[in-house]
């Protein structure tokens, strides 16, 4: 395994005034920008041989030096576990996860997880970025929630992905099938999405230590006392789409934590499925979109509905 990067950068006269963090990123642009604040505030940054915090602000002729620790070891185990993979090359691959796989390994999920699959596919060649060795995980969506996932095998596919959904020219298009009726054809939420003031395992639209958070909408369907949904992220706040949902008044049907306290057992989780994703290709610069047709359970619920 790799040891630690020792850095010493001179800071110029352009510099002046600017965030060590900043400064930082645009001296190491293969590290993202809170990694780099990470490292920083665990003491690995010296500006003049002292201690600074991130939000340091340079002058003219100040030497930053930088320890980047060696990437962790990922403490998961390869896992012979069959995926659909809708793309792969070299960089970066993209898989269609089924209905309730957790994605990354955590307390009660150690494993099972597409982390763990991907680790045996891809014989450990995933990105590590953020100092952890080969996770390759861009985005996540949800244990009940189908379908597209980006996954990157390189680190500069990482960060050329990242940066994609920072900009939102990362398109993100969800199915869904939510309680009530809309007059409207279409329509934007824009409510910040934070930590439930209350209970700390739920996110909620709240003013206070928030994120800013959009989701656009339109009517694909109309059924008795439910309508089907075509969603397009602007952001990606974790539960973003069934929190926004809940906030106007129609919850995702069978969400168990955003929805009515009867759940539709029969979806065993709520109804949400990543159709479509799109994005520039980071090494080619070839823009790429891949489908992803309704899944089983959701298309028997539709054909319920109908009936």
């Amino acid at each position: 395994m790799p040891g630690d990067e020792r850095f010493d950068f001179l800071a110029g006269g352009e510099h002046e005034g600017t965030r060590l963090d900043r400064f930082l990123q645009e001296m190491l642009p293969g590290h993202s920008r809170s990694f780099l604040q990470k490292i920083v505030e665990e003491g690995h940054a010296e500006v003049n041989g002292k201690a600074v915090s991130k939000n340091f602000k340079l002058s003219a002729g100040d030497v930053v030096h930088l320890e980047v620790p060696a990437p962790k070891e990922l403490d998961v185990l390869p896992e012979d576990i069959p995926l659909d993979i809708v793309y792969e090359d070299s960089d970066l691959l993209v898989v269609n996860k089924p209905k309730g796989m957790v994605v990354h390994p955590a307390p009660g999920n150690p494993s099972g997880t597409l982390v763990n699959a991907l680790l045996f596919h891809c014989k450990g060649r995933l990105s590590g970025i953020n100092g952890v060795l080969r996770p390759g995980i861009v985005h996540r969506i949800d244990k009940d929630t189908s379908g597209l996932l980006m996954v990157a095998k390189s680190d500069q596919a990482h960060l050329g992905l990242a940066e994609q959904i920072q900009a939102h020219s990362f398109d993100r298009i969800y199915e869904t099938v939510v309680y009530g009726g809309f007059k409207e054809d279409e329509g934007t939420v824009n409510a910040p999405i934070g930590r439930h003031p209350a209970d700390r395992k739920k996110m909620a639209v709240t003013p206070s230590h928030s994120r800013e958070a959009m989701t656009h909408f339109e009517v694909v369907e109309r059924f008795t006392g439910f309508t089907r949904l075509r969603v397009k992220l602007e952001t990606g706040r974790t539960h973003q789409i069934r929190v926004h949902m809940a906030y106007i008044g129609h919850p995702v049907a069978g969400d168990p934590v955003y929805g009515p306290k009867k759940i539709i057992s029969e979806l065993d989780g709520q109804c949400l499925h990543a159709g479509r994703i799109g994005f520039t290709h980071p090494l080619t610069g070839e823009r790429m979109t891949f489908e992803s047709a309704l899944p089983e359970y959701f298309v028997r619920f539709i054909k319920k509905l109908k009936g």
